[in-house]
């Protein structure tokens, strides 16, 4: 049987949402048993109590732990003995919900792992974030992207001065879908996320938007200062943003830009970074994932590939390889390698050993609590005609 360390089981998880027509809730169940250290043994997977237990087959949980409510899940898990009820909750539901859902995980002492944005304002981040301090349970967030081996190549090449001192950083995600009004005809994605009640204060770039701001941050470990956004609506009649542009002030005098759209013609998941360091320069495409360019005057350019077994791959890039050189290897696997990370600590905690929760090569509950003040301080600082505002959280780490 595969271990989680010196556990010699799997962890048991339930997922919340991902009933019939999802999609980020299958992406959760494939990569949470990709490498065969979990087992989805129950779950919530609709608000609508009889969908969820119809959708509970296309999973294979049994129907004695498909339930009808995140209450239910919960109350009817804790009464299971210890050696058969769930060891974390996936949540995989619409903004709104997951604070909700998140918390009461938290002080029923389940570990969690939590789709992006991890709450619906930043006050449920603030309030989240001192529950999961209280409850010293384990606490992820699905920035999936940091899970991709040369982001992790990358950061650890930045960290050790390979490109010298970070002076600007240029990330952006472009995308198409939203490009006509399809909320209007009820397209679930499309709803959900243009609805202020359910997407919170932001459109696209509390959707997308994120991702860019969360990649530069986890590649570089610089800290932000200060932040001037502008957003768009270039749909007429949608209520949220659907285009935007951020420029940050980090700490140490760089500059960085976020750009995020749903309107660009032809653009699918273009998320890209380029970073500029005063000893080189280096690109990274989220659709080509499995090549990096890093640049030097003078010199000629390198391409970087995901090659566990090269000498200029370092341990953070080979250790979220899977698979030798030249077999691609891309969204689930970098998905799967968030809940790895977080695997080992959740085996940590039911063994009852210590394990760090700050300086997590996961995104954790502190990075989920900066996109939500990233999220709040850019729809403040458009409001306000592009006005500079603070940009750096308490809980903010490099």
């Amino acid at each position: 049987m595969p271990t989680n360390g010196a556990l010699n089981r799997k962890l048991r998880m339930a997922l919340v949402g991902g009933g019939q027509g999802s999609f980020i809730g299958r992406v959760h169940a494939t990569a949470a048993v990709l490498d065969n250290r979990a087992a989805l043994v129950a779950g919530a997977l609709s608000s609508d109590a009889q969908r969820a237990k119809a959708s509970a087959p296309d999973y294979d949980i049994p129907e004695s732990r498909a339930y009808g409510s995140v209450t239910e899940l919960i109350e009817s898990e804790l009464k299971l003995p210890a050696d058969e009820r769930i060891d974390f909750l996936s949540v995989a539901t619409p903004n709104h919900t997951h604070f909700q859902i998140a918390k009461a995980a938290v002080e029923a002492g389940l570990n969690v792992m939590c789709d992006k944005p991890m709450t619906f304002d930043l006050a449920q981040a603030e309030q989240l974030a001192e529950a999961v301090d209280a409850s010293g349970v384990v606490f992820a967030v699905t920035h999936n992207y940091t899970g991709y081996p040369l982001v992790r190549q990358a950061r650890e090449m930045i960290a050790s001065g390979e490109l010298g001192e970070i002076q600007a950083v240029r990330s952006q995600y472009m995308q198409g879908w939203l490009r006509s009004r399809i909320e209007k005809d009820d397209q679930k994605q499309a709803a959900w996320r243009t609805d202020p009640s359910k997407s919170g204060a932001a459109g696209c770039f509390g959707d997308i938007g994120t991702h860019a701001y969360n990649l530069a941050r986890y590649m570089t470990g610089l800290l932000p200062e200060t932040v001037s956004c502008r957003l768009e609506i270039f749909e007429k009649g949608r209520q949220l943003d659907d285009y935007g542009h951020a420029v940050i002030r980090y700490e140490n005098g760089a500059v960085g830009t976020v750009t995020a759209s749903q309107v660009s013609h032809g653009r699918e998941n273009d998320l890209s970074i380029e970073i500029d360091g005063t000893k080189g320069s280096l690109c990274w495409r989220q659709e080509e994932p499995n090549k990096m360019v890093l640049r030097r005057n003078g010199e000629p350019m390198a391409i970087y590939t995901r090659d566990p077994n090269a000498p200029y791959t370092n341990a953070s890039g080979a250790a979220a390889c899977r698979l030798p050189s030249g077999h691609p290897e891309a969204f689930f696997e970098a998905f799967a390698n968030v809940y790895r990370a977080t695997y080992d600590a959740m085996a940590a905690r039911a063994l009852g050993e210590s394990f760090e929760k700050v300086d997590t090569v996961y995104p954790n509950v502190n990075d989920g609590v900066e996109g939500m003040y990233f999220i709040q301080q850019c729809v403040a600082s458009s409001k306000d005609n592009a006005s500079v505002l603070p940009l750096r959280h308490v809980r903010a780490r490099r």
